[in-house]
């Protein structure tokens, strides 16, 4: 691969395994130095131990991105280690299955905090560091389930469409100042999260997918790597779906 992320500098929060994993190999095969962030500190260093086998550079730190005062020594240990930030994946996310009236706020609390709350704050923490390089860029994984309904889902689905608004508003609020911020929604994503999906569910998804088959991790960093990378210069603001033409629906 070429390296179009030679000079970047990204921090990749849910990083140690799944969507996030897929974006750590893949950015720090295309030249980046990478700071995986998540709680799975075992799974994380290994993914780190890997991608410096095969001569990336990676380094892993625990975060909780429901926490600001971890978010900000997060950010500045990526400033610390690589140099000036100029790369940020707000990938981390949970689920927690619960319909509007089986739903409990403590279920409810939680999903937030991560998948909402947690990009808020990674965008919030780090800003001030991106709009030093004059070139960077976010990138907010949602999901297609924040663009649509499904049922026994209702904190995820207000998180993820709540990541899709906030991405377009500081696409918006911060386009002058020499900073992207753009928006992947994965489909269903063959990741840990569908681990305990039946094998008859399985078929049954992907018999709803237009294309016949789930995507894999790597479909989803592949859309990001672009988004990050200089091609993408005049990008922000925008919605990937990557989904197997599952939205097309």
């Amino acid at each position: 691969m070429s390296k179009r992320l030679l000079n970047k500098v990204a921090l990749i929060t849910g990083g140690a395994s799944g969507i996030g994993a897929a974006h750590v190999r893949l950015f720090a095969e295309a030249g980046a130095k990478v700071l995986i962030c998540d709680v799975q500190e075992e799974l994380g260093r290994s993914v780190a131990d890997d991608v410096k086998r095969k001569g990336g550079e990676a380094v892993f730190y625990r975060l909780d991105v429901a926490d600001e005062n971890n978010w900000k020594k997060a950010v500045a240990e990526a400033v610390g280690r690589f140099g000036p930030l100029t790369t940020l994946v707000n990938n981390a996310g949970i689920f927690i299955p619960g319909g509007v009236e089986s739903e409990t706020n403590e279920g409810w609390n939680r999903v937030i905090a991560i998948n909402q709350t947690g990009v808020w704050l990674g965008m919030k923490t780090a800003m001030p560091e991106l709009l030093k390089t004059g070139n960077a860029a976010i990138v907010n994984i949602s999901s297609l389930y924040g663009l649509v309904g499904s049922p026994e889902g209702i904190a995820y689905h207000a998180a993820k469409g709540a990541v899709r608004v906030m991405s377009k508003t500081a696409a918006v609020e911060y386009g002058r100042r020499g900073l992207r911020v753009n928006t992947v929604f994965p489909g269903v994503i063959n990741t840990p999260m569908l681990g305990e999906v039946p094998d008859y569910m399985m078929k049954t998804l992907e018999e709803a997918i237009p294309m016949g088959k789930t995507g894999v991790p790597e479909d989803i960093a592949y859309a990001s790597l672009y988004l990050c990378s200089d091609e993408a210069q005049f990008v922000t603001g925008a919605e990937i779906s990557v989904d197997g033409g599952a939205f097309a629906i």
